[in-house]
């Protein structure tokens, strides 16, 4: 019997990459999945491959169920028709991964304020918007799960002086993520007293290629000996989202360290491992 049999899950994000993955195996493992993303069909997307259709359809042809809704989460009245159309399409939701972001790698002092905002709706308004909207079918039944993609960048580069003096563009993109994880313990504490909701958020040990980190150069394709596998990303989010509350709720952990520690996983590297991960993952 799968982990996630009789579960419906939404999934942001799920067109491509992390989000692809997670909606894959969270199909193996029994759940009905609502693949959610703003790209539909194949070539929608003017730089990126994927699309819903086709995480559908992979996940249709292994067995599973899956519905494809097109949503622009950095919309609060999308988002609300998100949720409405899974529950149509399957019932109340059991599990939520806000796994939808955006950044655009520019300099703070140049970065136009309509991205700035934008990145903040979808990487943070957004999460919390579709919380809030799960948490009704959750609170009544007091079981459900929340999990939140953060990321690496969400650790800060520390006090000065700097050596490195390279400008990545990355601080809002850091910035949101810092304020995912904070929001997901927040949120966690909140729901404790509910016992059988967990609220949690896990981060890549090490940079994951998919479309978009190849496209941004992040890595330099999908064998880049730095990189790890969509996969661990996946597996990881599924132990968050299948584990009792009391041994999850309120996590920020990142993908090798919760693999490893419940031995799914021996040469463990990167964030959280080898690496300290933010201060969130370490209270």
């Amino acid at each position: 019997m799968g982990k996630l049999r009789g579960k419906v899950a939404i999934v942001t994000g799920a067109s491509r990459g992390i989000g692809q993955q997670i909606a894959e195996l969270f199909a193996s493992e029994g759940a009905r999945v609502v693949c959610a993303a703003r790209t539909l069909n194949e070539g929608d997307h003017r730089m990126l491959e994927g699309s819903l259709l086709r995480t559908v359809d992979l996940i249709r042809w292994k067995g599973g169920d899956a519905i494809a809704v097109t949503a622009d989460v950095s919309n609060e009245p999308e988002c609300i028709a998100l949720v409405q159309a899974a529950r149509q399409a399957y019932g109340p939701i059991d599990i939520l991964v806000n796994n939808a972001a955006l950044n655009y790698y520019e300099a703070t002092e140049t970065y136009p304020t309509s991205r700035w905002l934008r990145c903040f709706a979808i990487n943070v308004h957004a999460p919390f918007i579709l919380s809030k909207e799960v948490l009704a079918d959750m609170i009544p039944r007091r079981s459900g799960a929340i999990v939140n993609i953060s990321s690496g960048a969400a650790i800060g580069p520390g006090r000065g002086p700097y050596e490195d003096q390279t400008v990545l563009g990355g601080v809002m993109y850091g910035t949101t993520k810092a304020a995912l994880e904070r929001f997901t313990q927040g949120l966690a504490q909140e729901v404790a007293h509910y016992e059988g909701i967990s609220v949690a958020a896990v981060s890549p040990s090490q940079v994951v290629p998919t479309p978009g980190t190849i496209h941004h150069k992040l890595v330099s394709g999908v064998d880049d000996p730095k990189g790890e596998p969509p996969i661990l990303m996946a597996r990881a989010a599924l132990l968050l989202a299948s584990e009792p509350a009391v041994k999850v709720n309120g996590r920020v952990t990142y993908s090798q360290q919760i693999l490893q520690e419940y031995g799914l996983m021996e040469d463990a590297r990167g964030r959280g491992v080898t690496v300290r991960g933010s201060g969130y993952s370490e209270v």
